[in-house]
C-alpha cells in the first residue's frame, strides 16, 4: 500500500477530550501527524459535530479539528 498522506504518521496513546459548546467527550488519540490524528471513542453512540476542539492535557494542546471520516468507534481528524 502507497502512503499518500501529506504528513508522516505516529501511533501513540494519548487521552484527548472532544470539546464542543459545553460538552466533553473523552476519546484516545491513537495516530497523529502535524496535520491530523485518527481519534478513538469509547462511546460509539457519541454524537461528535463536523468541527471541534481536541484538548490534549498532557502536552496543554487546544487544537481547532474538522471531522474528515468517521466509524463506529473513530474518527478521522485534520487540524485548522
Amino acid at each position: 500500500m502507497v502512503e499518500t498522506r501529506i504528513a508522516p504518521r505516529y501511533r501513540v496513546s494519548k487521552p484527548a477530550l472532544i470539546e464542543y459548546g459545553r460538552n466533553k467527550t473523552s476519546c484516545i488519540i491513537r495516530n497523529l501527524s502535524v496535520t491530523g490524528a485518527a481519534l478513538q471513542l469509547s462511546d460509539g453512540s457519541a454524537t461528535i459535530p463536523a468541527a471541534f476542539t481536541l484538548i490534549v492535557p498532557e502536552d496543554n494542546l487546544k487544537l481547532p479539528c474538522r471531522v474528515v471520516w468517521r466509524s463506529a468507534f473513530k474518527i478521522g481528524v485534520a487540524f485548522d
